[in-house]
């Protein structure tokens, strides 16, 4: 026995050093090629070293941006904050999304099955082509069947279909005349605000049905707890996606603002310009949906292509760092002391004089690239609208502290840092090292947000497959 236990033992080894491509050199593993890519929109904010905080006189005496040198890494950075045009993609998505799964459980508790009726080519011929992909047992592969079995088809608490992948394949029918079957159109109908509620003979969308769930994991909780005693920091989320389109007539009461409310988001005459009416989850909701949409792009076209890192939202020292734009103790991100250009001309949008709303040629915001952009090619750094950052806000010291969920929160990390003034603002709140704060759960007509996504460096000289090159 024991001849046959070391038999087998030299086989094993001998198996184990077969023909290798490596030449018995340390080449590491075989990996995809990595393609690094400047993102769409963005721009490479340099790392390096700067003096954050007030470098002049703090004149409203606050006391909370002391100067201090901070370090950051390089990170691309949006050349302008997120437009309505953009964040609409991200709203236009989960309708979509929504109305699938929704057309989906529908075809599933029905019974209705792809095919049931004639549909051409992407056309629908019933509900049952927006079924499940799964729905059809003799169509799935081995692995599919097996996590249809084990996992899909038992689903979790909060979402008994968890899993089930969509057909996306076939268009969804948004003219009434053309709507396949009575199940599609009870589905279509559930969508939308009821008739009662219509407004001027039109039916709105229901947008508190408009919600994108997403998975996290919360790394501080997990690096804090013990070894041994660490619980699932895998937590989800499901966040409300609309802009709050009140924000225009609840911020300011006692002017007329009724044209704002009613056009700013969704009329193409605004697209270019930056939403506003975005809570910080909001954000950080379409930071999760943004990598989503990338990655689910490279993994159906890109074979072999490792995925993106996270987008997300700025610290507190990487927006005030980009925001000066290379230029050492200025004022504003275009230096300073002024606010106006040698021709007498504003610089930023923001309130001047005494109140003087339009003297900058724009009585509320303007669209997103406009003035002249910063050092790092970055537009409205100062002015416009305020942006949130992922800092917690503490008048004593500059912190990074970040929850995902409002509600883990105390009351002092539910004050999240929000820099750069806006079109409302004084000028004093354009300056890159004055600090102020919004709480997490607010939405305002003057703040908006742009993302960040950490910089991985060029491209390998490697060829990335483990195998030595022959002479």
């Amino acid at each position: 026995m024991k001849k046959f236990i070391a038999f087998t033992s030299i086989i094993t080894l001998l198996i184990g050093c077969g023909k290798t491509s490596d030449k018995g050199e340390l080449v590491g593993v075989k990996g995809a090629k990595w393609h690094p890519e400047k993102p769409y929109g963005m721009t490479l904010v340099p790392g390096g070293a700067f003096i954050m905080g007030k470098s002049d006189e703090d004149v409203a005496g606050v006391g909370d941006a002391t100067t201090k040198t901070v370090t950051v890494r390089s990170f691309y950075m949006d050349e302008t904050e997120i437009t309505n045009r953009e964040y609409r993609q991200f709203v236009e998505w989960v309708k979509d999304s929504t109305m699938r799964v929704r057309l989906a459980i529908m075809a599933d508790e029905s019974g209705i099955k792809p095919g049931d009726a004639a549909g051409k080519g992407k056309k629908a011929g019933s509900i049952g082509d927006f079924a499940f992909n799964d729905a059809d047992p003799e169509k799935m592969t081995a692995y599919d069947k097996y996590m249809y079995d084990n996992y899909y088809s038992i689903g979790t608490d909060d979402d008994p279909y968890a899993g089930r992948r969509l057909n996306k394949k076939v268009k969804l029918i948004k003219d009434t005349k053309a709507y396949p079957d009575e199940y599609y159109t009870e589905v279509m109908d559930s969508m939308y605000l009821p008739l009662e509620a219509s407004y001027n003979g039109l039916r709105t969308i229901d947008v508190d049905k408009l919600k994108f769930r997403y998975s996290w994991m919360d790394i501080q909780a997990a690096a804090k707890a013990k070894v041994g005693k660490r619980k699932d920091f895998i937590k989800t989320e499901e966040v409300k996606v609309y802009p709050d389109t009140t924000v225009w007539i609840k911020d300011f009461a006692y002017s007329y603002n009724e044209p704002m409310h009613n056009d700013y988001f969704w009329h193409q005459a605004y697209g270019d310009y930056p939403v506003v009416g975005v809570k910080w989850s909001q954000a950080k909701a379409f930071c999760a949906w943004r990598t989503l949409n990338k990655n689910s792009y490279i993994k159906s076209k890109k074979k072999g292509r490792d995925q993106i890192n996270s987008f997300r939202l700025p610290s507190e020292a990487e927006w005030e760092y980009s925001a000066r734009g290379g230029l050492e103790s200025a004022t504003y991100p275009w230096g300073g002391p002024y606010t106006k250009n040698d021709r007498g001309c504003f610089l930023a949008n923001f309130k001047p004089n005494r109140g003087d709303y339009a003297a900058d040629q724009a009585l509320y915001t303007v669209e997103a690239k406009s003035y002249e952009p910063n050092g790092y090619n970055l537009y409205n750094m100062a002015g416009n609208v305020a942006e949130w950052t992922d800092s917690a806000y503490d008048p004593n010291a500059y912190e990074y502290v970040s929850s995902m969920n409002p509600n883990n929160m105390d009351k002092t990390n539910q004050r999240k840092v929000v820099r750069g003034g806006s079109w409302k603002d004084v000028a004093y709140f354009l300056q890159v090292g004055t600090r102020t704060f919004e709480y997490a759960d607010s939405a305002r007509s003057f703040i908006g947000f742009r993302t960040v996504q950490d910089y991985m460096g060029t491209q390998s000289t490697g060829n990335g497959t483990g195998k030595i090159k022959k002479k």
